[in-house]
């Protein structure tokens, strides 16, 4: 008879990644309790009823919604509902960064390339638009490629093995 964890350890030894790819679905997925609000907020949002879409996404984001988090990210970046505070918009991009949203990786290695926010730093500029062209919708991935590109022509090659072994031992992190 088959246990179903000796099922388990043949998976896991044919596939070693499978499970890693398991941990990053559950860490990216939405919480569906919070879809609903989370879709008002961005519906507010494409109305560019920032305000609105703010009140949404700022308790969705304290309690650890990625996507709340990166929206917020942005509203705060550009001063779209709320005042423009590059601080405030590095730390919303790290939060959903950190669990893993590509957007909000590309958006906080972008504020690291420029300094805004955040000390300039392009070594997390690289390891975090590496990231973010990793996880991209493919109908991304060849912009974020060329934006990460263009950063590490400014970098020795030191600094790019720097980012990149950054990059490789990152993993996400649900928030709690």
């Amino acid at each position: 008879m088959v246990t179903v964890e000796g099922r388990n350890a043949g998976l896991h030894r044919a596939f070693p990644w499978l499970s890693t790819l398991m941990m990053a679905l559950v860490l990216v997925l939405p919480d569906p309790a919070q879809a609903q609000s989370l879709g008002q907020g961005v519906s507010a949002f494409k109305r560019q009823d920032y305000v609105a879409a703010s009140r949404v996404f700022i308790p969705l984001a304290e309690r650890g919604n990625a996507a709340a988090q990166s929206h917020l990210g942005y509203m705060f970046e550009t001063g779209r509902g709320v005042p423009q505070n590059y601080a405030e918009a590095a730390m919303w991009y790290r939060r959903a960064a950190e669990q893993g949203d590509s957007l909000a990786q590309y958006s906080l290695g972008l504020l690291y390339d420029r300094g805004l926010g955040v000390p300039r730093n392009i070594i997390e500029a690289s390891k975090w638009l590496n990231l973010s062209t990793v996880a991209a919708p493919p109908q991304a991935r060849d912009a974020r490629a060329r934006i990460r590109d263009a950063v590490t022509t400014k970098m020795t090659r030191g600094e790019i093995a720097e980012a990149r072994l950054r990059a490789l031992e990152w993993a996400p992190s649900r928030e709690r």
